[in-house]
């Protein structure tokens, strides 16, 4: 189960913006984001919102696409009351949980709102998640047909036993199947890999990068296993049953990850993330690290604004009361200030390629530069030009980079 809400004010019943999430508003790209919080089972990794069957207190996964679509439509009642101009949509991104687990329909529906209040963008970026297990050709086709480009499998490995640790319930050969349906559809494709499960060796993971890399996905993302309080694999961690991979094991895992992509072509853009060339890179995951708008509709979806961040209530049965009774989903929010806006925008933007402007760091940022160069953890040329880059080690200890640019 997802931990508490983050510390912050009452939000509103109306949903309503203060003026300052307004100011600026046009310069900024806006975003959709649904969160879909369904699985057929709950991996013991995972800490996200989401609910299998048994958890859903009378709710059902039917209901779901007629409520998120009351909250796109509030939503853009809300902008405009507050004043936000509209926008046409850059990005939609279908998360979850395991957003097809719903019908094809349902999530065509969902797209078919935010484009009747908002309208796509020439161009714009439709991507979904999905378990290898959960799609087939029909599904992804149809997808494609209602105006998705891109969907993101969850392959996380492509070794049966790593698979079973995190509880993964997929067979690792279905995957080449889901990829070749979903270019026969004409979506790219991006695989999700994760490393530094426990009983997970260098070889193991050599193996599952090596398969990825064979099936010549348009992008994928490799991201450390972070053991989260409260799931199922911490307490087999903290009752001695299996043994947490250390840091310098992670290190070897992500090293080995960024030599082999980088020698099949694959560019790093973000600390976790490869693309084959800037066009399929995650536009919206980009969006986040750069500070843009975005809504974020379904329980427990996090939204941010001008500088505004809000997160609906958790619970299906929580959200759906509140959907029917008129009300906004959001629990609770804050108004970033000047310093926590300049903190997030280091801490974020350091991690992606583009890097940060030296001149734009503080003057006690700016005086860390020539130190990072000498610890070999930004790149000198970079740095030289105007630009703080990390190198492969800065990637690494990406977090002591932040502390000494923000200190």
């Amino acid at each position: 189960m997802a931990g508490p809400h983050p510390v912050g004010d009452p939000a509103p019943d109306d949903g309503l913006l203060p003026a300052s999430a307004a100011v600026s508003a046009a310069e900024r790209d806006f975003g959709v984001y649904l969160h879909v919080p369904f699985c057929r089972v709950r991996c013991g990794y995972c800490d996200f919102n989401t609910y299998t069957a048994t958890e859903l207190r009378g709710v059902k996964q039917s209901d779901y696409a007629s409520q998120a679509v009351l909250e796109v439509d509030a939503a853009a009642r809300i902008l405009t009351a507050s004043g936000v101009p509209a926008r046409e949509v850059a990005t939609v991104f279908f998360g979850g949980g395991t957003p097809t687990l719903l019908p094809v329909t349902d999530l065509t529906r969902m797209l078919a709102a935010v484009r009747e209040q908002w309208g796509l963008a020439d161009g714009a970026e439709v991507t979904t998640e999905a378990n290898p297990d959960s799609v087939d050709a029909a599904y992804l086709g149809a997808l494609a047909d209602a105006g998705f480009t891109r969907v993101s499998f969850g392959m996380q490995s492509a070794v049966p036993h790593v698979l079973a640790t995190l509880e993964r319930t997929h067979d690792p050969e279905r995957v080449p199947l889901v990829v070749e349906w979903a270019r026969a559809a004409g979506l790219d494709v991006s695989l999700d890999l994760i490393y530094g499960t426990p009983g997970e060796s260098l070889a193991n993971w050599r193996t599952s990068l090596e398969q990825a890399l064979s099936l010549q996905p348009d992008h994928l993302s490799a991201y450390s296993l972070i053991v989260e309080d409260g799931t199922k694999l911490a307490r087999q961690i903290r009752r001695g049953e299996i043994a947490p991979t250390d840091d310098d094991q992670q290190a070897d895992f992500y090293e080995l990850a960024d030599e082999l992509l980088a020698a099949a072509g694959y560019d790093w853009y973000e600390v976790s993330n490869w693309a084959t060339s800037d066009a399929h890179r995650s536009r919206h995951n980009l969006a986040y690290w750069t500070g843009q708008d975005w809504w974020g509709v379904g329980p427990g979806a996090h939204s941010h604004v001008g500088g505004v961040r809000w997160w609906n209530v958790k619970h299906p049965a929580a959200y759906s009361e509140r959907m029917l009774g008129g009300l906004s989903p959001a629990a609770g929010r804050e108004t970033l200030d000047a310093p926590t806006r300049e903190l997030e925008r280091i801490l974020l933007q350091s991690r992606i390629r583009t890097g940060i402007p030296v001149a734009s760091l503080s003057a006690a940022g700016r005086v860390e530069v020539a130190g990072l160069i000498a610890d070999e953890l930004i790149n000198a040329r970079a740095a030289l030009t105007g630009t703080v880059e990390l190198t492969l080690r800065g990637r690494l200890l990406a977090d002591a980079v932040v502390r000494r640019l923000s200190d």
